[in-house]
């Protein structure tokens, strides 16, 4: 990574981005005041020059590579408005002009006020642009089904790679920490959502400390989780500012360009070096790592050891796969400039982590100390990643067509976990081709009463009997702490981990990534961790019936989350994108 240099002000394109912006901004409100004071005059001009500006900025912000900061953004959306505002009392003008032309009063019959309002087609154009990308989900290709036929699942020999199953929460957090520690030249951190709480302060402060030993650290986060968690907030802007780390954005949200917002990057994976790496399901906040108090979701990683791997191994196929998505031109470089370090908020949060990770070493030592890899992994023979497009626009179903490919392939049984089951026609038939063709298929996913999801949980509960008319046994997990877990078994031989819910979003909108294994005693470890988790379900017998475990009482659905259970469900045409 090259050494950070001192830049004057204006410099930094960040800077150039933004004074750019406050002239569109001074443009498009003097336009809306404009034709406000002015009436119904003057023609499109104004507006057209705007809305070039807007786009030229856009297309310089992509060319620096800079993500789009506080100010930046505020400005821009404000521009934004500004502009369409205009635009729509252009229209109004055009209107009133044609009316007269035609012997009509433009005053003869007013539109409603409503009618009228900038912010309902201001709402309109949010609406619309976000949603209408992925009315249409795209099919399989010919490429896609001759290249699943063409890659091998399975190997008759070892591969040199070893793996575990994580299934703990402390555990996945304990790992994370300690390959992180014995990082010599390389980390990649890719993650849905990365928070400043206590457990992502942890790993904030362990790859601070790795960057401080030289190692390069790359860390990918959704665009956003970004705005969620990420936003100014001191702690991360911290990390960015550290010599040898880089923080990037994948598709930052952009209020005025809402056909980027619903293609997200699911994906969550470490990698170290050649020597590892953890993929699964799990974000990078308490929710998901270690042992606090709190809200907690259940989920699944794999960590796969790879020391002793060949060349072609499947660290190099998630590394490949992370270059992949790093270099597309909607990811957006955080904090990359020495503006931010001199802010007293960021000198606090980067002395906090320094401090964080001594309190670690004190209370943690052991995470930090090298581990036998070996005696805690068993042998594979085959690992392959499977993943969806990496484009934001709506995608290919790969990762859900390979895996009910491999599916369909079971000599007995197949046994699947996902979080929520919110399926269009076509997955529906892909599922009732499974049973036909398999002895035994069960899939586990949350009760209505425990899933964590509301839409999940509406749309589960609107079209229960559809999923059962599939022939699949339905498991209901009813646990109390809401299951996120992502993963399935085929046989005694091939198992899956990663971040793919069985739901449309999965499916078409979002990246995602599942490692599918060929081991026996992994397959093994993953179904004895996950009958611990089934002990607890409800077995369904029909959409009005369900028997619980011995000795225990089925959750009932509180009032409240009753009422917004059927709120949600006049939403349920929106099915595809949530």
């Amino acid at each position: 990574m090259s050494v950070k240099r001192q830049t004057n002000i204006l410099e930094i394109p960040v800077v150039q981005e933004l004074i750019i912006t406050i002239c569109i901004c001074c443009f498009g409100l003097y336009s809306y005041v404009k034709r406000k004071f002015e009436g119904k005059e003057k023609s499109l001009t104004i507006s057209v020059r705007c809305i070039l500006l807007a786009a030229l900025t856009d297309c310089y912000g992509h060319a620096a590579g800079e993500d789009s900061y506080l100010f930046f953004d505020i400005l821009s959306s404000i521009d934004g408005i500004a502009i369409l505002a205009d635009l729509v009392a252009k229209v109004r003008v055009i209107i009133a002009i044609w009316k007269e032309k035609a012997g009509k009063p433009a005053a003869e019959k007013r539109i409603p006020a409503f009618f009228r309002s900038p912010v309902l087609y201001i709402t309109l154009y949010i609406f619309l642009g976000a949603f209408l990308p992925f009315v249409i989900q795209p099919q399989i290709s010919e490429n896609t089904v001759e290249d699943v036929e063409a890659t091998s699942f399975y190997s008759d020999e070892a591969s040199g790679e070893r793996a575990a199953v994580l299934s703990d929460n402390g555990e996945a957090l304990e790992e994370r920490i300690r390959l992180i520690s014995q990082a010599q030249e390389e980390i990649i951190l890719s993650t849905f959502e990365i928070d400043a709480d206590t457990s992502g302060k942890m790993v904030m402060s362990a790859l601070m400390e790795a960057a401080g030993r030289g190692v390069d650290v790359y860390i990918l986060v959704d665009g956003f989780s970004y705005i969620k968690s990420m936003w100014g907030n001191p702690y991360f802007l911290a990390l960015a500012q550290t010599e040898h780390v880089e923080i990037r954005i994948y598709n930052p949200v952009r209020p005025w360009m809402p056909w980027t917002f619903m293609g997200r990057m699911h994906d969550k994976y470490l990698i170290v070096d050649d020597l590892g790496y953890i993929l699964g399901g799990r974000n990078t906040y308490d929710y998901f790592l270690g042992d606090q108090e709190g809200h907690k979701n259940y989920d699944w990683d794999i960590l796969v050891y790879s020391a002793d791997a060949g060349d072609d191994n499947s660290l190099e196929q998630v590394r490949d796969y992370f270059w992949s998505v790093w270099e597309q031109s909607v990811c957006r470089t955080l904090a990359d400039n020495h503006f931010w370090e001199k802010l007293p908020p960021v000198i606090s949060a980067e002395k906090e982590l320094l401090d964080e990770y001594e309190e670690m070493t004190e209370e943690h030592g052991d995470w930090l100390l090298a581990k036998d890899y070996e005696s805690v992994t068993v042998p594979v023979n085959h690992i392959e990643l499977v993943s969806n497009p990496t484009q934001i626009y709506a995608r290919e179903p790969v990762v859900f067509y390979t895996i009910t490919e491999l599916m369909m392939q079971a000599e007995e049984e197949v046994v699947f976990h996902t979080p929520y089951i919110i399926c269009n026609d076509w997955m529906l038939e892909r599922l009732e081709k499974i049973c036909g063709e398999v002895d035994s298929v069960t899939m586990m996913t949350n009760s209505v009463a425990n899933d964590g999801n509301p839409f999940g949980a509406s749309d589960y509960d609107l079209n229960k009997e559809e999923i059962l008319e599939t022939g699949v046994e339905i498991l209901e997990y009813d646990g109390g702490i809401s299951y996120h877990g992502k993963c399935f078994v085929i046989d005694d031989r091939l198992s899956g981990i990663g971040s793919f819910n069985w739901d449309m979003r999965s499916a078409y909108v979002d990246t995602e990534l599942m490692l599918v294994v060929d081991s026996e005693e992994l397959n093994a470890q993953l179904r004895t961790k996950m009958q611990e988790y089934e002990k607890d379900a409800l077995k369904v017998i029909d959409v009005d019936t369900s028997i619980a475990p011995e000795g225990k009482a089925a959750q009932e659905v509180s009032d409240g989350k009753s009422r917004l259970l059927q709120i949600l469900k006049y939403f349920n045409w929106g099915r595809f994108i949530m």
